[in-house]
């Protein structure tokens, strides 16, 4: 049985407010905002089966958690630990960002564009100044976390309450990403992110959601203020029959079910206040259907098909059940499910192959939103494994990492550009599926791809 982790980042506080560096400082406090939040948090998590909680000394997460912890139907016992506390910033802890930015400037660059390269002076205990990494210290100390937690609590369900940077070093370096992209995944506040471990540290884990807010009334996390660039809005198509039956589809053109379709009107109705500008699809009927369905409520967007987002083609596998699968081609099922990049498929593709034109063909999307007349958020609905793709290559990873991700039917991710191509994408959210059953956890069909 697996390990679930429930991440939340603390509610907004005075600091956040007023764009000022927190830190290790313990002197912000809540809003009546964050207060308001955390019950947010409390009501969505309410009837999970929550079996330990873990949070952050600091005020304005502790907080947060009794909040949490007040709205839920068994209250778990709360573990405070110092291992949770926010990046120590050092020399910019109560500086306005602005001010920072002023002050220094090179210093803020390598925050922004390098931030493991990051170097803080700073005096010990026996007053000698020394070099000190902020970031790099973080992801080291989230390593810690996860040794602790995930050996005492095996198999059970635990919720950590911490703060943007330490969430984000937690999520990194789970996945294998390095303080280099540090920048890379966000945590808004009182979002809610879920982990899986197969087991301990180290061992498989996949990111169930990430950054999700609509329980706080917000479908999408909003950009970082003062952003400018293009917002994509990452969906995977509605349920097949051929996904509820576990039967492997690839290319074969296979359309909606009746879920499928209800779940395409359930993301056109969660998408329907999303000013869209711009829509692309892989040309198969499935993401196609969805895809219309969205806009629906966006008439003026016209949808393109794009050849190059069509799912992996499982070639000998298409049509077939994972049994047949297994009884056909000894070992390989196995192989795809645990080193899935060394498998080529037999007279299909390997996920190099996918990767390849999945990314070109992401690159070219981004490249036009870029330089469209208008800038808006562009719309592209495609598959799973093209979805896994796209995001694994956002973040940083390649085709061994391809079940870092989960793709549900109806899923939404939202990805942005700030500085487009040029500059480093942030992954603001990824399989949000609160619209389809109402609940944090994904409850979509685990079928085949």
């Amino acid at each position: 049985m697996p390990t679930r982790v429930i991440l939340v980042r603390h509610g907004e506080s005075s600091y956040n407010v007023e764009r000022r560096v927190q830190g290790y400082l313990d002197e912000s406090t809540l809003t009546e905002t964050g207060k308001t939040m955390a019950q947010q948090v409390g009501m969505a998590l309410r009837d999970l089966p929550i079996d330990m909680t873990y949070t952050s000394p600091l005020q304005r997460a502790k907080d947060t958690a009794n909040i949490i912890l007040a709205q839920l139907n068994d209250s778990p016992r709360l573990t405070v630990t110092e291992s949770l506390k926010e990046i120590n910033l050092a020399c910019w802890e109560g500086l306005l960002f602005r001010d920072i930015e002023e002050k220094y400037p090179d210093q803020y660059r390598q925050w922004r564009d390098a931030p493991d390269q990051l170097c803080m002076q700073v005096t010990d205990a026996e007053g000698r100044v020394q070099d000190y990494y902020p970031v790099q210290a973080l992801y080291e100390r989230a390593k810690q976390v996860w040794q602790e937690i995930l050996s005492n609590h095996a198999g059970q369900t635990v919720l950590i309450v911490g703060h943007s940077g330490i969430n984000r070093a937690l999520i990194s370096t789970a996945i294998g990403l390095t303080a280099e992209q540090y920048q890379v995944i966000n945590q808004a506040n009182c979002a809610i992110s879920v982990l899986n471990f197969a087991a301990g540290f180290g061992s498989p884990v996949q990111i169930e959601s990430l950054n999700q807010t609509a329980h706080l009334g917000l479908p999408l996390p909003n950009p970082h203020k003062g952003e400018q660039g293009a917002r994509l809005v990452l969906v995977r198509h509605g349920e097949t029959q051929w996904n509820r039956e576990k039967r492997f589809q690839g290319q074969i053109d296979v359309p909606l079910n009746t879920t499928g379709r209800l779940q395409g009107e359930q993301v056109a109705q969660f998408l329907k206040s999303i000013p869209l500008r711009y829509a692309v699809s892989s040309p198969l009927l499935r993401p196609k259907e969805t895809a219309e369905m969205i806009l629906h409520y966006h008439p003026a967007v016209k949808l393109e098909l794009e050849p190059d987002l069509k799912e992996i083609s499982h070639g000998l596998w298409e049509g077939k059940l994972e049994a047949e699968i297994a009884a056909a081609f000894p070992g390989m099922l196995e192989q795809w499910q645990t080193a899935p990049a060394t498998v080529q498929m037999p007279e299909g593709e390997n996920l190099q192959d996918v990767w390849k034109r999945a990314i070109a063909a992401w690159e070219r999307i981004v490249q036009a939103a870029m330089e469209r007349p208008e800038r808006g958020i562009t719309l592209v609905v495609a598959h799973d494994a093209i979805n896994k793709a796209i995001l694994c290559h956002v973040v940083g990873l390649g085709p061994e990492s391809f079940w870092r991700f989960k793709q549900g039917n109806g899923a939404v991710s939202v990805i942005d550009y700030p500085k487009g191509l040029a500059g480093k994408p942030i992954l603001q959210a990824s399989n949000i599926t609160a619209h389809l059953a109402g609940g944090v956890l994904d409850q979509t069909a685990a079928g085949a791809l």
